[in-house]
């Protein structure tokens, strides 16, 4: 690969960041254009269109696009998980100002109705006595939008991660309940087409040593000044967000693998909310689905 490799993401990495600034990834003889994408259908769109060459993603959505053609694109899309990167970085539920009590058609803010981060919305919303029906579910696409979304007074409650949830607090948004609260859980992968990449596998193998090194109490001032500029956290925000990166339960993935409990998880609450029979298949089909030696029980 001549140029350089095109990943797509929802909210900006710091975790890329951190790569980059500590030259990880020209040790792996890599150039990486981050590329920001508005949704998860569009994000899966130009990967199959060869617009990306990786992406970061919730793992549900590569379940979607891999076993089930009931996905937003109508097609199953042959791909390959080549590491877990986080435990959902503070994945959670929140209300804007003066919505803390959810109610009966409060609006809702999802990427796309049948994702994952929907469903652990659905499912937290459950714990507070409200289905799916009772709210008013609109698709506002990335988290970095439907954060603005909230604060803008555009939506009641939304599913907010990565430091966009600092962000909503700062404008007085109130934190409802975790998706950890749920059971073990992955909120970040990087996946791409099933087709070999050597560049793509050395990406992968540089963010998890630097999970790893930021795991194990280095990179502070790269992640700190990475999570200001790239992600406009304040200094006491950031501050805070280096401890969730560090967050055994909440933040990254130091080993970099996808472990078989989590992804059952990831099944229940989509089977909750969208029951179909080609979930049971992906048990049988982890094994082909992550890349070798990144899957454990």
């Amino acid at each position: 690969m001549n140029r350089p490799l095109r990943l797509g993401t929802f909210t900006p990495s710091v975790l890329l960041d951190v790569a980059r600034r500590s030259g990880a990834l020209e040790r792996a003889g890599l150039e990486v254009d981050e590329v920001p994408v508005a949704s998860s259908p569009e994000q899966f769109q130009s990967l199959i269109g060869g617009e990306l060459d990786a992406v970061l993603t919730s793992p549900d959505n590569v379940l979607a696009y891999h076993f089930l053609s009931s996905n937003p694109l109508g097609r199953r899309i042959p791909l390959l998980i080549e590491a877990a990167i986080d435990r959902g970085l503070g994945l959670s539920l929140w209300a804007r100002a003066g919505a803390e009590i959810p109610r009966s058609g409060a609006i809702f803010a999802v990427d796309v109705p049948t994702s994952g981060f929907a469903f652990v919305g659905y499912a937290l919303l459950a714990r507070r006595s409200l289905t799916r029906e009772d709210v008013e579910v609109v698709a506002l696409g990335s988290t970095p939008r439907r954060a603005a979304a909230l604060v803008e007074g555009r939506c009641d409650l939304t599913v907010l991660n990565a430091g966009n949830q600092y962000r909503a607090r700062a404008a007085g948004a109130s934190l409802l309940s975790e998706a950890s609260d749920l059971g073990p859980f992955l909120g970040t992968v990087l996946a791409g087409l099933a087709t070999a990449s050597p560049e793509r596998r050395r990406l992968a193998d540089a963010l998890v040593g630097v999970a790893r090194e930021i795991a194990g109490g280095g990179h502070d001032n790269a992640v700190r000044e990475a999570a200001a500029t790239r992600l406009g956290l304040s200094a006491a925000d950031a501050a805070e967000f280096v401890d969730l990166l560090r967050d055994p339960v909440r933040g990254l993935v130091p080993s970099g693998a996808v472990d078989r409990r989590s992804v059952r998880t990831l099944v229940d609450l989509r089977r909750a909310a969208e029951p179909d029979p080609a979930l049971g298949d992906v048990e049988s089909g982890l094994e082909e689905l992550v890349a070798p030696g990144h899957l454990t029980d």
